[in-house]
């Protein structure tokens, strides 16, 4: 079955609350909700203007705050790029605390990526050799913790399907699969189509990011990924690439979900939202 959830990172940008995330979230008429973590104390966060979450936060009482409004957690975004030697000293560790709150809270799993750009100094092989021992340490809480590890498309390692198949198969793990971004893997030039297509026996959730006409004329093969959406999902030019992975995720009775991001504002997530209702049937 799928199911519909929403990031708060929609939020990031209209300085917008976890509350004011949550409140979306119910009067839009959904029960799931994703949002990401912060390592410590944000006074961005503190003062009400970010929607993130400090894992110094106590989880069962967010658990009953959610739950009294109707909506359960999807997974717990800890994209801290995992890849290379500050994947080794600060990723790791920052993965592992949000696998733990993620357990506590009762939510089934949490995302990971790569960076922004390739580490310099290093060639992609050596990258490559510390990321799986970084992943070799993260996949011990997972399966201790039973919480599954999703590996984002939204770098240039893993918008690239060769390196990507690489990655995933540095374990024979079920707690490691794929969260698919679709706006990522459009902007850095691909089809998420195609990467559908191909890892779909290892996909374990999704972005839904529709691409603007001008976003896609500006950055379309320079850069790897993208915070949200700002046009409606449906009405950009990665529209059509999205109904037909639904059709895809249909055909094949996947069981999962598809996380709405687009701009917070009314109008985006009415169209979104709906637009995506009708897709999934």
């Amino acid at each position: 079955m799928i199911k519909l959830s929403m990031h708060t990172d929609n939020w990031r940008c209209l300085s917008g609350s976890l509350a004011d995330a949550v409140a979306a979230a119910r009067k839009f008429g959904l029960k799931h909700i994703e949002f990401g973590v912060v390592d410590g104390q944000d006074f961005i966060q503190g003062l009400g203007y970010s929607p993130a979450v400090s894992l110094e936060a106590n989880p069962i009482r967010l658990r009953r705050y959610l739950e009294a409004n109707g909506l359960e957690t999807s997974q717990i975004d800890a994209g801290y790029p995992i890849t290379g030697p500050l994947g080794a000293t600060f990723g790791v560790r920052y993965v592992q605390r949000a696998i733990q709150f993620a357990s506590a809270i009762g939510c089934a799993c949490v995302d990971i990526t790569d960076g922004q750009s390739r580490p310099a100094g290093y060639t992609d092989k050596e990258v490559m050799a510390i990321t799986k021992e970084n992943f070799r340490q993260i996949l011990d809480w997972a399966e201790d913790y039973e919480v599954t590890v999703n590996l984002e498309t939204h770098g240039p390692y893993t918008n690239d399907p060769e390196i990507l198949d690489s990655m995933l198969s540095f374990f024979d793990s079920p707690w490691l699969r794929l969260n698919l971004d679709t706006g990522n893997t459009f902007i850095a030039g691909g089809n998420p189509v195609d990467f559908l297509k191909r890892f779909l026996p290892k996909l374990g959730y999704m972005h839904i990011k529709d691409v603007s006409a001008s976003m896609a004329a500006a950055m379309r093969g320079e850069e790897t990924g993208i915070a949200m959406s700002e046009s409606p999902i449906g009405q950009g030019v990665n529209a059509d690439n999205i109904a037909e992975c639904i059709k895809l995720l249909k055909q094949a009775d996947w069981d999962g979900v598809l996380s709405v991001e687009c701009l917070g504002t009314d109008e985006n997530l009415q169209a979104s939202i709906g637009w995506l209702r009708e897709q999934i049937g």
